[in-house]
């Protein structure tokens, strides 16, 4: 039975109608002033009443069948909200982060200021998810949306959210998932997600439903991480230009540089001005090592002390030219005399 069936037969009801009295002799009176001034029939249910059921009613009768129907209404929309399946507005103020990050802040996001815009213009489309926060009385935790929650706080208005009983790892996997669908994390906030997933104690099978990757791809994600400071990752910020191989050569660097060249780039004020992928670049530039020095060119002189030929050697590679105003056509016939060269040296290197 509902709880509306339950107030109705509480408050409903009317007594039964008195059996009808015996008909007494016709009135002297005309019949339209005895229509006029006749009561009203009782009627037998107070729901056959066309003014409402609680018209028919006394005062405190009626007044507890409303305070009754509003509690009974606040009840089924709070567990509605239990349930997760209606949309609440929520105070910015009053929703925490998640308990596993899973971005690196960037001060230059372009993208926040064009959502805010957005948000402004339209309204918030999309909801965030959160849950009632574990620890918190009358807070919460997102699992999904903190950009729209930044963008809600800079309007000064409340951010649409749907609120769901959510478990330690049942919020990990929406917050995941999320990020998976909308595919905007760089390949270095995924490497640090998945870092702190497992930091966390969250087992494998986890991690990988939040992350949607396979084992292998997993190990990968997590070593990266480890291999790169996360004050440096900080500094710069989630770099989405920057993936795994070019992280993994920077981590080498990091490395291999002498102490207080990371953090002397990092303090430069000029570098912090950078948007986060020119900040990447600007920190694996400064720290590459150095090109080893070419050696000179060499000059080949003839008798007479002329410069005909020039030699310039690299790890890999001999250039020779020629000077064609001292010695016209010598190049030529050097090209010429190619194959008959290449046999002579040829022979040369396979005698003992």
């Amino acid at each position: 039975m509902s709880r509306k069936s339950n107030l109705d037969a509480l408050f409903g009801a009317r007594p039964a109608a008195k059996p009808p009295q015996p008909a007494s002799p016709p009135s002297p009176e005309p019949e339209a002033f005895a229509a006029a001034n006749a009561a009203p029939a009782e009627p037998e249910f107070a729901a056959a009443n066309p003014r409402g059921p609680d018209r028919g009613r006394s005062g405190p009768v009626r007044a507890m069948s409303s305070t009754l129907r509003g509690l009974a209404a606040r009840a089924d929309a709070a567990a509605d909200i239990e349930a997760g399946t209606v949309v609440v507005e929520i105070a910015p103020e009053r929703i925490d982060d998640s308990f596993i990050a899973d971005r690196v802040a960037d001060a230059h996001d372009p993208g926040l200021a064009a959502l805010v815009e957005s948000i402004r213009e339209s309204g918030q489309q999309v909801p965030i998810l959160v849950r009632p926060h574990p620890e918190a009385a009358d807070r919460f935790q997102v699992a999904y949306g903190r950009r729209r929650i930044q963008a809600a706080r800079s309007l000064a208005r409340p951010v649409r959210a749907v609120v769901r009983p959510l478990s330690d790892a049942e919020l990990v996997v929406a917050q995941g998932k999320e990020n998976l669908e909308r595919q905007d994390l760089s390949y270095i906030e995924r490497a640090f997600f998945a870092l702190r997933l497992e930091e966390h104690g969250f087992p494998r099978a986890t991690i990988t439903a939040a992350m949607g990757v396979g084992k292998g791809d997993l190990s990968t994600l997590i070593s990266v991480a480890r291999t790169v400071p996360a004050e440096v990752v900080r500094a710069i910020g989630p770099a989405p230009a920057a993936g795994r191989p070019r992280w993994m050569l920077l981590a080498e660097r990091i490395k291999a540089a002498r102490p207080g060249r990371v953090a002397g780039i990092l303090a430069d004020p000029g570098f912090q001005a950078k948007p986060t992928n020119e900040r990447f670049a600007a920190v694996l530039t400064a720290l590459a090592p150095p090109a080893a020095p070419r050696p000179a060119p060499q000059v080949w002189s003839d008798e007479a002390g002329r410069g005909i030929a020039r030699i310039e050697r690299t790890p890999d590679r001999v250039a020779l030219s020629f000077d064609e105003t001292l010695e016209p056509g010598l190049a030529d016939y050097v090209l010429d005399r190619m194959p008959e060269l290449l046999a002579a040296y040829r022979a040369g290197r396979s005698r003992p």
